[in-house]
């Protein structure tokens, strides 16, 4: 079964990997400006591009709001250096399932980085055991005239800002 994500789902799973949650050991932050970002399955399946707009700010916010994400969902999270590589391990809850992860993370962080991850999903998650995923991103420029930090631009076209859909985000008792 083929699974395709819409755009809002891809947006969230591109903001996510994005802003994966700080640990004692923390990301760098990305150079300002526009990114390119490709995500895919590694090789199995169709792949989106999207652009983010971003300055210290709202790269700071996105790994803020991943940071939470993490504290809500997951019982582990480790991150540590090896190499000169990110590596991360999670075990996280997304639904029902359980999303055990491995992800290794290069690049860096001013002109492109690149993650690769597989995780386990128990019981299966969408019909599925297992999943792949690689995440490319580079630096293309400054952004555009008419995007301001936080603006994601979909594979089809549409233009979301995500730092606002954060923001105006239901708070949580």
């Amino acid at each position: 079964m083929k699974i395709r994500p819409s755009a809002a789902a891809a947006a969230c799973l591109a903001a996510a990997a994005i802003a994966m949650p700080a640990f004692a050991l923390d990301y760098p932050a990305r150079k300002p400006g526009l990114w390119e970002i490709q995500t895919g399955d590694g090789g199995k399946g169709q792949g989106h591009t999207m652009q983010q707009c971003i300055d210290a700010a709202s790269d700071k916010s996105l790994r803020e709001m991943g940071q939470g994400m993490g504290k809500e969902m997951c019982s582990k999270q480790e991150l540590r250096l090896d190499g000169g590589k990110l590596v991360m391990d999670s075990v996280c809850k997304v639904g029902n399932a359980t999303a055990t992860s491995h992800a290794v993370m290069s690049g860096d962080f001013n002109s492109a980085y690149r993650m690769e991850s597989k995780s386990s999903y128990n019981p299966p998650l969408m019909g599925r055991a297992e999943g792949t995923s690689v995440i490319e991103a580079r630096w293309i420029g400054p952004c555009k005239a008419d995007q301001k930090p936080g603006d994601m631009v979909m594979p089809n076209g549409m233009k979301m800002n995500v730092i606002d859909m954060m923001n105006n985000r239901p708070k949580r008792p």
